[in-house]
């Protein structure tokens, strides 16, 4: 047998090895949401069908006039955060902490921040209010497909207990900064750190890096019950830059919206010191059709 013939072997072999790793990761994180639905949310399957699915506009689907016209409201929140001084990194300062203090230091960190959030809640409440008026995603890239070995959120919610529902909205980054997920509800409530349970049946049941624990972290947000209709609207904030390992003040997040079962990713970067990004948003209506509509086109789904 030649050289040739034997480096061809290898390289299919390689290859099918390459394959089968990810077939087996694609299963695995379909095992784990499955696994996870069945415990926190039994009747999902008698329920999916009766609901539209209606996404909201994103950066992309605009024209050249609408473009400036969003980046002008972007500058206007951005100017509001400074002027608001909602810059939490400005006012905590951090030092390296050793492992042993770490339970100790972060239980003062959240005494800490709830005395900064009661001083400052009216500006939080303000700032919020305006990136809520945002009818435009900043999600600048719909994730149609992602490889197995970078598709590690199920992973990462089974690690921290996260609950899987109806609605599940789920954000992840990769440093040891403190991102933080807002979601705007039908009912006018809005789900963050500060209010982790709203009356119409979402929690915040996932939050992390507070203190910098992680360079995965994982937030959640789900509807184990019936998901109220109307319309949601996902805002993530960049509240601390943590400088443990050199993190640094941009970060990359995926945000995972699941809807009865289908689900679309968003990819994202925000910095310090800038606004609450209003990442996508999806309208919940009763179904009085087979069809899910997305925006600008609707597709018949199967019986």
């Amino acid at each position: 047998m030649s050289t040739i013939a034997i480096a061809l072997g290898c390289i299919a072999l390689l290859g099918m090895f390459v394959v089968g790793i990810r077939l087996r990761k694609s299963r695995r994180q379909r095992e784990l949401l499955a696994a996870r639905r069945a415990k926190y949310n039994p009747h999902f399957e008698q329920r999916r069908r009766h609901i539209q699915n209606i996404r909201g506009r994103q950066v992309e689907d605009l024209d050249e006039d609408e473009i400036i016209a969003y980046q002008q409201r972007d500058v206007a929140r951005n100017q509001n955060i400074q002027f608001l001084r909602l810059i939490v990194s400005d006012l905590f300062d951090e030092e390296e902490l050793e492992p042993e203090q770490e339970e100790e230091q972060r239980e003062e960190l959240l005494v800490e921040r709830q005395s900064w959030i009661e001083e400052n809640q009216e500006g939080l409440n303000e700032h919020a209010a305006l990136v809520e008026e945002e009818e435009i995603g900043s999600g600048v890239t719909v994730i149609e497909t992602i490889a197995p070995e970078e598709d590690d959120i199920e992973e990462r919610l089974e690690r921290e207990g996260g609950k899987a529902g109806e609605v599940q909205l789920s954000l992840a980054w990769d440093d040891y900064n403190d991102l933080d997920m807002h979601v705007f509800c039908p009912s006018g409530e809005r789900i963050y750190f500060n209010n982790k349970k709203s009356e119409c049946g979402g929690e915040l049941d996932v939050d992390m890096n507070v203190r910098p624990v992680s360079n995965n972290p994982v937030e959640n947000v789900v509807w184990t019950g019936e998901a109220p209709p109307g319309k949601y609207k996902i805002g993530v904030h960049f509240y601390k830059h943590h400088r443990k390992r050199r993190s640094k003040k941009t970060t990359t997040f995926r945000l995972r919206v699941m809807v009865h079962g289908k689900s679309r990713d968003y990819s994202g970067t925000i910095s310090s010191g800038s606004a609450m990004q209003m990442v996508t948003s999806f309208t919940l209506k009763p179904n009085s059709s087979e069809s899910v509509s997305y925006t600008h086109l609707t597709l018949p789904t199967k019986a």
